[in-house]
């Protein structure tokens, strides 16, 4: 019979995974939905131990990570054991595909528990099982057009006059222009809104797709540090991750040749992202294009300063800064329950 994967739940059986998962050259971190663990019970703890905790891993969401196995224990059914537990918790929460992040030469190891490899660089590799990336292309199947056509991915938080922009100059030049709208509900305002926001800022364009990224472009699975707005060396190499897996899956599913972007003078997490694209995605045969924004006064116009004209309630500075969709989305009932969270969360 081999190894058996638990839950951990007490705070020295966490703390005994902390000393694990570090004692591999790992980060420990937190957020996580659950915890697994391996104890070897023959080995004799030190006293006032419990047995001891050979291999550890945990989920968040969709996303397993943290798996460190002491080098005893490595190889064999071990790595199998806390996939089965993980997703099979996994699966009770609702999730019906995982991905895990690892180092390249571990990659074989998830392999022979069922994963596909969507992506390596020379650092880090990211794999999947559940079929999630085949079921989302499939899903979008009806919406792929023949021709040279582009991409914008936006998050929209909210949509505003800049993000209207940049499409109508993409749109103008390729056949049809793919709209990625962030799925991630992250942001101050919700997926639905944003879509819908989107879909009603372009609806004047005939060639835009709107469709939405899942967990497959800047999503906390595969570019988690987006939404933290790092900009050290792990976040690096989820740039290059989250550029690869858009180059290599989903642009030749939707004959994407072109990519555009705003420049960013504002964000360097964003700054730093789009020079990753720059870098990696003509390797996959698609041109990165960097638009000028377009400003309102002396300013580019950017949805945080669109956000806090909304926590004010300027609403005359509002209508500089994003289409008339948006605007009327913000004075009514449910975009004023934003702007109250917005000031709420500016309060000292």
């Amino acid at each position: 019979m081999g190894p058996t994967a638990a839950p951990l739940l007490t705070g020295s059986e966490i703390r005994d995974a902390r000393r694990l998962v570090e004692s591999q050259g790992l980060a420990f971190e937190d957020g996580w939905d659950e915890m697994v663990g391996i104890h070897d019970t023959g080995i004799v703890p030190s006293p006032g131990e419990g047995s001891h905790l050979v291999a550890v891993a945990a989920r968040a969401g969709c996303v397993l990570k943290m798996f460190a196995v002491e080098e005893s224990h490595q190889g064999g059914e071990t790595v199998g054991a806390l996939v089965t537990a993980l997703t099979s918790l996994g699966r009770r929460a609702g999730h019906d595909a995982f991905l895990v992040f690892t180092r390249p030469e571990s990659a074989r190891s998830f392999e022979h528990c069922g994963f596909r490899l969507l992506v390596a660089t020379g650092a880090v590799a990211l794999l999947e099982c559940g079929g999630g990336l085949e079921r989302y292309l499939e899903a979008n199947r009806p919406l792929r057009r023949p021709g040279r056509n582009g991409a914008v991915v936006v998050n929209g938080n909210p949509f505003t006059r800049g993000h209207q922009f940049l499409i109508e100059a993409a749109a103008s030049r390729v056949d049809s222009l793919y709209v990625f709208v962030v799925r991630e509900d992250r942001s101050a305002f919700p997926f639905d809104v944003r879509f819908r926001m989107a879909a009603e800022a372009t609806s004047h364009i005939p060639n835009v797709v709107l469709l939405d990224t899942s967990r497959y472009a800047v999503s906390a699975a595969t570019f988690p540090s987006y939404f933290l707005r790092r900009s050290d060396e792990r976040a690096r190499l989820q740039m290059e991750v989250d550029v690869r897996l858009f180059g290599a899956h989903l642009a030749p599913a939707f004959g994407i040749a072109a990519r555009f972007v705003g420049h960013e003078p504002y964000c360097d997490t964003t700054a730093a992202y789009n020079a990753t694209m720059k870098a990696v995605l003509p390797s996959y045969g698609i041109d990165l294009v960097e638009v000028e924004r377009v400003a309102a006064g002396r300013r580019y116009i950017s949805a945080t300063d669109v956000r806090t004209a909304l926590a004010a309630g300027d609403f005359a500075a509002l209508d500089a800064l994003v289409p008339p969709s948006t605007l009327s989305f913000l004075r009514s009932r449910a975009g004023l329950e934003i702007a109250a969270a917005l000031a709420a969360s500016r309060e000292p």
